[in-house]
């Protein structure tokens, strides 16, 4: 353990790094000639000079304040040389981003970093999380600087390229064929060498293309539409149909402007006009042969909120009407022209899964472990090159990945060069058409993304009543392939749920909010008798989400009664209505027994078996409830527990013991009062003697409903049975001179 001195040498290095930082920020702002950009720098001045004076701890804050001055760094690069009128508006909102992220960073970090003795005590793992999220955003933010200014450096890269590519041509103009359509142009880059599991849409797709049709391939990001596009063009059959007018260009490589595409178009199919206006310049040439164009990205020029959206996407759609020439789009987006053959790309098969990990990750085979992590990750298919990448390059057994994959998840997902499954959602994001959506719209994906089924397409306007055009923001999801229609669910892909759910729920408003409205809706009796006993039914398309918002608030919240409570109640509406295991079972034992709601949940769950036919389970839930029970000392909860008990030994054949638990449920009846009681205390006791002759009714005056399970209750095996008094219930009895006198008059034979 290091010493006193120690740590106070480390921390004396911290802020001497803090110190120098902060200069270096102040050096930047006088330097930069852009003001949003000096106001960021600003931002990030205070807050490592709030760490450095205002917090106690620094070392929690070290990677925090490295993260803020990386970004800041990254910022001040991209800048570099740049005059505040050549900087791209997607790249100032960014830095507006940042500014404003840096400032609620300051404010909380003054409030969660002050040098309070019980502040340290109590708040330690929530200041952990918050950085945790902190850190998580400036990330955010980077991968964003990243991606803009990479498109945006990326136009002067495409003018010198052209600019070599026409003295290319004029030098060898000599050697160009009487064809000039089928040489000129580009050629298609090659497909990729190795491919599993998608013969049959590339099949499909070559058979349309041999057509003419033209076609759309649409998915979320890194699904694989681009190695099918070209797999498509290498296909022998297309290449012997096409010659040379195979064309494929990169839409995300070039401003988004109907100028900017017009031209690119025209490069890369060889028409040889330098500036065309409209699509009629290019007419001519683009009539002349048969050819097969690729618009590859497509999202980056038909998102309809961009610059020039609507005017490029006329353009397209009366490409995609040439009668010689198959148009092929791959888009995360569905606003493709009205006449292409839409396909949407699936994710893999396991084995096409298996085979593509395999092929790149060379140091462990096939396990347990990784068919586990494989299909955690939906089989995607960036995510599975991905993570073969990762474990190649860092040479880990099977062992060490399944370490790293339960430590990071997703996070794993990045290689040394920078390819990433976060900077592929990332440019999703930050399309124009999900930034017109509002500031609700990722908190909205952190609720799809944190509930395993979804959100029922039902429930849109009762769980976001606040948030006005909610349907169209979810239709938005869908067609910019963040998340998919499944069975009346709006859901997501693996990979994009473990990255877009929320670190810490409790910090989402969104998710809060939509985790009190279940609790109220479960809030709600299970009542037979209620004309509203069917409207409780919606928990047989929903638990899997109920279950799992339980869990994880449990784990989060675990002193709050009303979560436990509600997880009783849960468990209730399970046993009326999809009798089925839960995983808060283990929950619920682990539970302090001092806790007030673990008797009710330990009865529910006791039920939940009953239901289940598995007597033995509910047996030992029953013992651990009847020992707190003994320990309240509450007489009727006591009884009530003695003939659930001596039910379940009735049903195990225990009938001794059955006998026992009853005739004692009876004796505390009597003593503490309780007619309708007493009868039920009859039927336990009666029900545990088994054997031979049979009383087929006992009238009572009580609801049977609340001990008949729910088989029995929908009238299996059986007539079929309704609240109210005096109702009918059948139980087999055994020898009626085995019959205690004690329960004369209190049985009744019909």
């Amino acid at each position: 353990m290091a010493s006193t001195s120690q740590r106070k040498r480390g921390r004396d290095d911290g802020r001497s790094t803090l110190d120098a930082d902060i200069q270096a920020l102040n050096h930047a702002i006088e330097s930069c000639h852009l003001q949003p950009a000096r106001e960021a720098y600003d931002s990030a001045g205070a807050l490592l000079t709030t760490i450095r004076d205002s917090t106690a701890d620094e070392e929690d804050y070290a990677d925090l304040g490295r993260s803020c001055v990386d970004v800041c760094r990254a910022l001040e690069r991209g800048l570099e040389g740049s005059q505040p009128d050549e900087v791209s508006p997607s790249i100032l909102e960014a830095i507006k981003q940042l500014t404003a992220t840096l400032a609620a960073i300051r404010k909380e970090t003054v409030n969660k970093g002050k040098r309070n003795m019980r502040s340290r005590l109590f708040n330690r793992k929530d200041r952990e999380d918050a950085i945790a999220g902190w850190e998580q955003d400036l990330a955010r933010i980077l991968q964003i600087f990243h991606t803009e200014l990479s498109v945006n450096n990326h136009k002067i890269l495409v003018d010198l390229r052209r600019q070599a590519l026409e003295r290319q041509e004029s030098a060898n103009s000599q050697h160009q064929s009487a064809q000039p359509s089928v040489t000129a142009g580009e050629t298609p880059p090659s497909a990729p060498r190795v491919f599993f599991g998608r013969e049959e849409m590339i099949e499909k797709v070559v058979g349309l293309a041999e057509k003419l049709e033209p076609i759309a391939l649409i998915g979320a990001g890194g699904i694989g539409k681009t190695s099918i596009a070209l797999t498509v063009l290498d296909h022998s059959r297309i290449k012997e149909r096409f010659g040379g007018n195979r064309r494929f260009i990169r839409c995300d490589k070039f401003p988004a402007s109907q100028s900017n595409f017009l031209r690119r178009l025209s490069q890369v199919i060889g028409a040889g006009v330098e500036n065309p206006e409209d699509l009629d310049s290019l007419r001519s040439f683009l009539s002349s042969e048969e050819m097969l164009i690729v618009l590859d990205n497509a999202e980056s020029i038909l998102d309809l909120q961009g610059t020039d959206g609507k005017e490029i996407y006329r353009v397209v759609e009366e490409l995609s009407q040439f009668r010689n020439i198959c148009l092929t789009i791959t888009s995360r987006i569905t606003t493709v022209p009205p006449h292409c053959e839409t396909l949407e790309v699936p994710t893999l098969s396991m084995e096409a899964a298996h085979n593509t990990f395999d092929r790149i990750y060379k140091y462990g085979g096939r396990s347990d472990g990784i068919n586990n992590i494989l299909s955690r990750l939906d089989y995607h298919p960036l995510s599975v090159t991905l993570l073969a990448t990762v474990a190649q390059q860092n040479k880990w057994d099977n062992s060490r990945l399944a370490e790293e994959w339960e430590r990071r998840q997703t996070g794993v997902l990045q290689t040394v060069h920078n390819d990433s499954l976060a900077a592929t959602i990332e440019l999703s994001l930050a399309s124009p058409m999900f930034r017109e959506l509002g500031p609700e719209a990722r908190g909205l994906l952190g609720v799809v993304a944190f509930l395993p089924q979804g959100i029922d397409e039902k429930n849109f306007g009762w769980l976001f009543p606040a948030i006005p055009g909610i349907n169209t923001i979810f239709d938005t999801f869908c067609v910019l392939s963040l998340a998919y229609r499944s069975g009346g669910f709006v859901t997501m892909l693996a990979p994009l749920r473990d990255y877009l759910c929320p670190t810490n729920p409790t910090q989402s408003p969104l998710l809060c909010s939509t985790k009190d409205l279940y609790l109220t809706r479960l809030a709600v009796d299970v009542d037979i008798d209620s004309p509203t006993f069917g409207e409780t039914r919606w928990i047989l398309s929903e638990d899997a989400n109920v279950e799992h918002l339980l869990d994880v608030f449990t784990f989060v919240d675990a002193n709050s009664e009303v979560i436990w409570d509600t997880c009783a109640k849960f468990m209730k509406h399970l046993y009326w209505h999809k009798p089925r295991q839960t995983i808060l079972r283990s929950k619920v034992e682990r539970l302090p027994d001092d806790h007030p709601s673990k008797p009710n949940c330990l009865f529910w769950l006791s039920r939940l078996f009953h239901a289940m036919g598995n007597h033995a389970e509910q047996k030992s839930l029953l013992l651990h409830l009847l020992a707190l029970r003994r320990t309240e000392g509450n007489d009727h909860s006591i009884a009530q527990t003695l003939r659930e008990l001596s039910e379940a030994n009735r049903l195990l054949g225990l009938f001794e013991e059955g006998i026992r638990e009853a005739k004692e449920a009876l004796e505390i009846v009597e003593r503490v009062g309780g007619t309708t009681d007493r009868a039920r205390c009859d039927i336990r006791r009666h029900q545990s003697l088994g054997g031979r002759r049979t009383i087929q009714y006992l009238s009572i005056s009580s609801n049977p409903w609340q001990h008949i399970s729910p088989q029995r209750r929908a009238g299996e095996g059986g007539s079929e049975f309704r609240g109210g008094t005096r109702n009918r219930i059948p139980f087999r009895m055994a020898h009626s001179n085995l019959l205690d006198s004690s329960l004369h008059g209190r049985a009744v034979l019909l």
